[in-house]
């Protein structure tokens, strides 16, 4: 599984790093160390906490998004696969997208839970790039 460090997790979630801290400090977060002593947070316990926070809100600190050129990097909270269709959400930040897009390009991009994965929005598509 993907892990990220307490950086890429405040991007991810729109906060500052000190933020991601204090959040992993105080247990909201559950993080581990790898061999170099940094802190990693493992992809599925991200997805979850991205989406604990964007439905309770990130507490102290205002998260302020904009969309540049209607791109919303994030973190793939579900992927749901069908026969031949596929539903894949992404938690930007507040943001929840969803998208539906093929089983075929679900499997070609590689989309798991806990992937940083980038939702690109143009008029009523929304369009899943692996990051």
């Amino acid at each position: 599984m993907q892990t990220y460090t307490i950086g890429q997790a405040a991007r991810l979630l729109g906060v500052s790093p000190d933020t991601a801290r204090r959040w992993a400090d105080a247990g909201r977060v559950r993080t581990h160390r790898d061999e170099s002593g940094r802190r990693l947070i493992d992809g599925g316990d991200l997805a979850a906490f991205s989406t604990e926070v964007a439905q309770t809100g990130p507490g102290e600190e205002p998260a302020p998004y904009t969309s540049a050129r209607n791109a919303f990097p994030g973190i793939v909270t579900a992927v749901k696969l069908g026969d031949v269709a596929a539903q894949v959400e992404i938690q930007a930040g507040p943001h929840r997208l969803v998208s539906l897009l093929t089983r075929e390009a679900v499997e070609e991009l590689g989309l798991e839970v806990g992937m940083q994965a980038t939702a690109r929005v143009k008029s009523t598509n929304v369009h899943i790039d692996r990051t």
